[in-house]
Order: C-alpha cells, then sequence, then structure tokens
C-alpha cells in the first residue's frame, strides 16, 4: 500500500508543489464502503483536502486521486481566468490612452 501510496502522489507533483502529503487509510469492517481514504496535501497557497470511500482500497485511492487532480486543475483554471480578467480590464484604459480621442482638425 505505501508503495501505491506513495507512486501516485509523486505523480501529482507536475501539477503542483507539494510541500507535504498527509495520507490516512482506514479498514472500517463495520462500515459500507468500508474503506476510506484521506489526503491532505501542503502546498504553497492553499492546502487541498479530499476523502473517498469505497469497497476496495484501490477504488477509495483512486477517487481520492481524481478528486485532488481535479480541485488542483480547477484552482489552477480560476488562476488563468482572474489573470486574463485583470489584463483585459487594463486594456481598454491602456488603449484609451494611447490612442487619444477622435477629435478633427479642419
Amino acid at each position: 500500500m505505501d508503495s501505491t501510496v506513495k507512486k501516485q502522489m509523486l505523480a501529482l507533483s507536475p501539477l503542483r508543489q507539494i510541500d507535504e502529503a498527509n495520507v490516512q487509510i482506514a479498514r472500517e469492517p463495520h462500515a459500507s464502503p468500508p474503506f476510506r481514504v484521506r489526503v491532505h496535501l501542503v502546498t504553497p497557497g492553499p492546502d487541498i483536502s479530499a476523502e473517498a470511500r469505497d469497497h476496495t482500497f484501490a477504488a477509495a485511492l483512486g477517487k481520492v486521486i481524481k478528486r485532488v487532480t481535479e480541485e488542483i486543475r480547477n484552482r489552477a483554471a480560476k488562476r488563468q481566468a482572474r489573470r486574463r480578467s485583470g489584463a483585459q480590464r487594463l486594456l481598454p484604459q491602456h488603449q484609451a490612452a494611447n490612442h487619444g480621442s477622435n477629435v478633427s482638425f479642419a
């Protein structure tokens, strides 16, 4: 299990810098589904957390990795959208300053 978790965490590193990964694996025999995996990633900026349950360890781990990957991609998309919207807000002011007004001289 350790090597499987480590491999999955290392596979996330190209998407986001991970300073620390805390992974909790629990098998609760009286619960359904019995396997629970929690992940808390310490990253620059907000940390990322996810939890998943399933009937096998592999399935629960796969679900939690998918959720973490989606969260990383969503945050990256939001960051890019903020950068684009900030550039677009500055662009009309910049264009007006450089092009002057539409005044004709006779």
